[in-house]
């Protein structure tokens, strides 16, 4: 799926180049158009083919406002900073409306960080917006034509942030807040460190928090995006500086370095931020301004933008990483049950029953709760035992996962057919279900404490599934529980 992902994104980033090349734009717009379509084939991310198709087509609507008032604010310093601030504040605001948000708002900012990044004047605007409008067409040539392996896949339900509250009670308010004063600091150190490049800060801030919810969260990304910046600018000093007057040396490395952005993105920040500073360099060398004292200064204000961001999730509106830990296993829990509920109608004869999409939604809730619990079981932790649970926690939802799979892939069996104990045995999922996400009320309701007895063990592969589905449920009870007693913890 990677490789899927990342070889596509070389097409399409690829095609949206040569085609900006080829029409007699500048290398600037060129670059504006390569980034805009890096942008729109990375973070679209709706659950449909037809949704994906929008939001993409929504990008230029947003960003191109945007890219417009950021040139013509290039010279006024205040009114530059202040914008600048706002596209940070708004961009993370518009993740409560979900991906389509989410994508919306990363393109608005990203606009705004290229008119800094490629010193856009006003009369430069209509030959990059051209640019990127070929460019967010040519992607979409690909990830919608010629490559569109989405639409044999199944279609998982949108994954938004926790939600709930209103006003400062929404965790995506209290985000746009320590982002825009995490990034209200970095604007002010960067410009101090660097007049010309203070953006980088401000950048680094932003995209630390982009897919961040917790304070644990977003002090273990920021190490690891310091951490990948830097070792992208040692590869930077033996790679780009000594081909970045060498077009098609420069050309391989940066298609090799999106390759790496794209393929490594879901499983390591650090190795994405390793790749996107090595493509950064060698763009800087095409634009004729590399050396290393620019990459030192990369890593500089990479470490002001990281602080910024550190600080403004520890000291403005917090948001702890138990309450949002608790929100996500409780979200996979539900669709634990869901999916199991699913699979049993189709093997009771449901025709319209499908479990294969809610199979696809727990893979993206799981993820997102590794995300969360990243902080409590990176090998710095200190904290032992909650190391320990963590990653008792993981495991059983893993193995939760694994039995849903085996399940939905036996009810997608045309031979297999009803059992009068299939609902008995799903009854007894939803109990574990509903023991470790509301426990007081199904305590009041039964009359005792929620430890549904294991189903006996049957030899066939459903009752299989469920039986380990069952079990694995009723051990999460421990560690999830001992975590209970922590409304103050990181």
């Amino acid at each position: 799926m990677r490789l899927r992902f990342a070889s596509r994104a070389v097409l399409g980033i690829g095609l949206a180049v040569v085609v900006c090349g080829v029409t007699g734009h500048s290398l600037n717009a060129t670059v504006a158009g390569g980034l805009s379509a890096l942008l729109a084939l990375f973070t679209v991310g709706d659950p449909t083919v037809r949704g994906q198709a929008l939001t993409t087509a929504l990008l230029p609507v947003v960003g191109l406002p945007v890219l417009v008032l950021a040139a013509v604010l290039h010279d006024v310093p205040i009114a530059r900073d202040l914008v600048f601030l706002a596209a940070v504040g708004g961009g993370v605001y518009a993740r409560r409306w979900g991906p389509r948000g989410h994508s919306l708002g990363v393109f608005a900012f990203m606009t705004c960080f290229m008119a800094q990044f490629l010193h856009v004047a006003p009369s430069r605007v209509p030959e990059l917006s051209g640019a990127v409008l070929l460019s967010v067409a040519a992607s979409s040539a690909v990830r919608f034509g010629a490559w569109c392996y989405e639409r044999r896949m199944p279609v998982a339900a949108p994954v938004p942030a926790p939600a709930g509250g209103k006003g400062l009670a929404r965790i995506t308010t209290r985000q746009a807040v320590q982002a825009a004063t995490g990034a209200g600091f970095a604007l002010a150190a960067g410009q101090v460190l660097s007049d010309q490049r203070w953006y980088w800060a401000v950048g680094a801030t932003w995209w630390v928090f982009v897919a961040t919810t917790s304070r644990g969260e977003t002090v273990v990304r920021s190490f690891r995006r310091v951490l990948g910046t830097v070792i992208g600018i040692g590869i930077g000093f033996a790679v780009a500086v000594p081909l970045h007057d060498r077009p098609v040396a420069a050309a391989v490395v940066i298609a090799l370095s999106v390759f790496g952005i794209f393929y490594t993105a879901a499983v390591s920040y650090t190795w994405m931020m390793l790749a996107v500073t090595v493509m950064a360099s060698m763009l800087y060398g095409l634009l004729g301004v590399l050396d290393p004292a620019l990459l030192v200064l990369r890593a500089g204000e990479t470490a002001i933008g990281a602080v910024g961001a550190v600080l403004a999730v520890l000291l403005v509106l917090p948001v702890t990483t138990h309450s949002v830990t608790e929100a996500w296993v409780a979200r996979a829990l539900r669709c634990v049950h869901a999916c199991t509920a699913e699979a049993t109608a189709r093997l009771a004869g449901g025709a319209d029953a499908d479990p294969a999409p809610l199979v696809a939604e727990l893979e993206a809730i799981l993820g997102r709760v590794r995300l969360s619990l990243a902080p409590l079981v990176h090998p710095l932790s200190p904290m032992r035992a909650r190391k320990r649970r963590a990653h008792q926690v993981l495991s059983l939802l893993d193995g939760c996962a694994r039995e849903v799979r085996g399940l939905a892939s036996v009810a997608a069996d045309p031979e297999a057919s009803h059992d009068a104990r299939l609902a008995a045995a799903c009854w007894r999922v939803e109990a574990a279900v509903e023991a470790l996400t509301d426990p007081p009320v199904l305590v009041r309701r039964r009359g005792h404490a929620p430890h549904p007895t294991p189903a006996p063990v049957h030899t066939e592969p459903v009752f299989a599934h469920l039986h380990a589905l069952e079990q694995a449920l009723l051990d999460l009870a421990v560690p999830l529980r001992r975590a209970e007693p922590a409304p103050a913890s990181a």
